[in-house]
């Protein structure tokens, strides 16, 4: 298992293929849907204006994700109240769901990898070999355990998207997660779904 630190240099994204198990550790910012749409009209494709803070927040965001990791995760976090911010749960979420905007977000912030769960498709490959970048699979079902890996937050944006909605800027250690999609055109879900088509076919003798 290979340890790798945030942010990440081009030579050690390269590195990594497929299949390759690996602890992250260093700055990384969780984002789903909300994020993403806002990202997207706002900054890339200007199709709405900045408004109240969002420039503020935008080159705050921008420093982060520079050769760093965007997490699809909508945590749990306590201390909401007093601001004493601590992650209770930190699972992934399904990634496929921005994959109409994923590739233009990697370019944009010069991201090194994305994380979630389920993978993604051609578009967020094509922008992981251009840039270069790769999709780290982290593991379901283990939300309670993966957030001891946050260590803690160091920052948090747009809270009033929601709570699993805002970005999160936190400090990782050890965080484990297994590359599915790398920087070289491979990527295991795409086997999987044609594995799996196969099998279809041969039970239904297409």
């Amino acid at each position: 298992m290979r340890e790798i630190k945030l942010p990440i240099d081009d030579e050690t994204i390269r590195s990594l293929h497929a299949g390759d198990a690996v602890l992250l550790s260093g700055v990384m910012m969780t984002g789903r849907d909300a994020v993403h749409k806002w990202m997207i009209d706002t900054f890339i494709r200007k199709t709405r204006e900045p408004q109240g803070d969002d420039l503020e927040v935008y080159e705050a965001i921008k420093k982060v994700l520079d050769h760093s990791v965007l997490y699809h995760c909508g945590p749990v976090v306590a201390g909401l109240d007093t601001g004493d911010y601590k992650f209770v749960a930190a699972g992934p979420t399904t990634s496929i769901r921005e994959e109409p905007y994923e590739a233009e977000v990697i370019h944009h912030f010069h991201l090194r990898g994305v994380m979630g769960k389920g993978g993604m498709g051609p578009k967020t490959l094509k922008a992981c070999q251009e840039e270069p970048a790769v999709y780290f699979h982290a593991v379901g079902g283990a939300a309670t355990l993966i957030a001891q890996s946050v260590q803690r937050v160091l920052a948090v944006y747009k809270l009033e998207f929601g709570v699993p909605e805002a970005m999160w800027v936190i400090e990782v250690k050890d965080f484990p997660a297994i590359v599915t999609m790398d920087s070289h055109g491979k990527s295991l879900h795409e086997k999987v779904l044609e594995a799996s088509e196969e099998k279809l076919k041969a039970i239904l003798g297409v």
